[in-house]
């Protein structure tokens, strides 16, 4: 998903401050200011989008071959990016492990699980339900790394979040996780793995970011295009003209292009300016949901957004050193 990504290119984000130490520079300049807001606004805008393109595709096309279809269209663009920058792929090692497990983590099983969610589980709710990936990233961060501990103000942002996750499900998930529940859990699961590909790529060695995303598009796409073939024999498959736009769509624009748009905001002001998107993304999917797709908001959803919002913004807040905990 897109807005949990900040945290891979955590190693790229001082670049700006080595920039401002030059003579005639400063630390940001307004020029960039503005195109880091403009860009981050059109990724935001892109990421969010991408719900209501997974409604559409899903119609006629199985979230398997869905999946496959939108990561071998990206490994395409963002492998020929990569060549077009000078740039080459790392030679065969563990690092291609961790590309691969971050393939499946961040790609492949996210992408099938929202899907398949969205086979009934309206756009707007896949978007708000996605809003909890950055408070699972710093779960995993506290217990699988040592440079960010849970604190007083993450703990509390964990249980708002995770209120608004019970009032967006709602009941059924207390009565056996029947229906739509399950769908939206299954949401809810791309979520934190999203959140696992995240805290599995601090681990990778230093390298480019556009050779990374290359190298891990490579590796979902050999496991997707297996699976597509083995599961769901897209041969026989006789998708709609709306889902093979939607497909199309999800390929070039939310997987490859947005990717190359957050290398630009990455690199101008680094990862913490880039997780502000968290914010925006769940807030754009309900908008472009209730356009693009007529589905309705409901007071359900606008407090279940409420609370997931808050919960994101409370985990961020920073107190003096000895409340840390």
């Amino acid at each position: 998903m897109p807005g949990g990504r900040a945290s891979i290119g955590a190693k790229y984000r001082n670049r700006a401050t080595r920039l401002a130490q030059k003579p005639g520079r400063t630390a940001i300049s307004s020029n960039n200011t503005v195109r880091s807001v403009l860009l981050l606004l059109i990724l935001a805008g892109i990421w969010s989008s991408a719900f209501s393109a997974i409604k559409i595709g899903v119609e006629t096309i199985p979230p398997v071959t869905l999946a496959a279809s939108r990561v071998l269209l990206a490994v395409v663009v963002l492998y020929g990016y990569t060549l077009a920058r000078g740039e080459k792929l790392p030679p065969w090692g563990r690092a291609w492990g961790l590309y691969f497990s971050i393939a499946v983590f961040g790609n492949g099983l996210p992408f099938t699980l929202i899907g398949w969610g969205e086979v009934e589980v309206d756009s707007s709710l896949a978007a708000i339900l996605m809003a909890i990936m950055p408070l699972a990233t710093m779960v995993l961060v506290h217990f699988f790394t040592d440079d960010e501990p849970m604190t007083r103000a993450k703990l509390a942002g964990l249980l708002a979040g995770l209120m608004g996750v019970v009032v967006l499900v709602g009941p059924e998930a207390l009565r056996g996780l029947g229906g739509n529940a399950a769908r939206q859990l299954a949401v809810a699961l791309g979520a934190l793995c999203y959140a696992i590909a995240v805290t599995t790529a601090r681990r990778l060695p230093p390298s480019s970011p556009t050779v990374r995303a290359a190298a891990v598009m490579i590796c979902a796409t050999v496991q997707m295009v297996v699976f597509s073939l083995v599961i769901d024999r897209p041969w026989t498959l006789v998708p709609s003209a709306g889902s093979l736009t939607a497909a199309l769509y999800l390929g070039l624009f939310p997987t490859a292009v947005a990717t190359i748009i957050y290398f630009q905001v990455l690199a101008i002001r680094g990862a913490n300016f880039l997780a502000t998107i968290n914010y925006l993304i769940p807030v754009m999917g309900v908008v472009w949901g209730a356009l693009l797709l007529g589905e309705r908001i409901t007071i359900q959803h606008v407090a279940a957004l409420t609370l997931i919002l808050a919960g994101v913004t409370i985990a961020n807040l920073k107190f003096p050193r000895q409340d840390q905990r």
